[in-house]
């Protein structure tokens, strides 16, 4: 099942990009990240009051792990502008790039904790893989 969730992930994120990307033609990059985040945190405040959660902030947990939000307004930010740019799917293409490499990472060091997964040869076929489609969709 969670497989299934994350690979509908990956469907919002198109959509979401392709709805985010035409707002910023309209109102530009700014305005509409700010109106993004914006209906996110409305939509987000009538479900913490319609299940009636408390939002409670734990000392004791780093300051930075509170900082996902701040990433979120940049990546809104700059997927309007690649895809303005760009267009969708080399928006995407590149970015699907960018959390491949950064997953490797993340999963080689166990950084923030995560458990290691240490980087295999094999792994680099399917970055090669990534690329040269990419550098496909760039020539044509």
């Amino acid at each position: 099942m969670y497989k299934l969730f994350s690979a509908f992930i990956g469907v919002l994120i198109t959509i979401m990009i392709l709805l985010n990307g035409v707002l910023s033609q309209k109102l530009g990059n700014y305005s509409s990240t700010f109106i993004i985040h914006l209906l996110g945190l409305t939509l987000m405040s009538f479900i913490v009051i319609a299940k009636k959660n408390k939002i409670s902030f734990n000392k004791n947990i780093p300051i930075y792990l509170y900082s996902g939000g701040i990433l979120g307004v940049f990546t809104i930010l700059f997927n309007n502008i690649s895809f303005n740019l760009l267009g969708a799917s080399l928006t995407l293409a590149l970015g699907l790039l960018g959390q491949s490499i950064c997953s490797l990472v993340i999963d080689h060091y166990g950084v923030l904790g995560m458990r290691i997964s240490k980087f295999k040869k094999e792994k680099l076929i399917g970055l090669i893989i990534i690329a040269s489609g990419i550098v496909i969709m760039t020539i044509y």
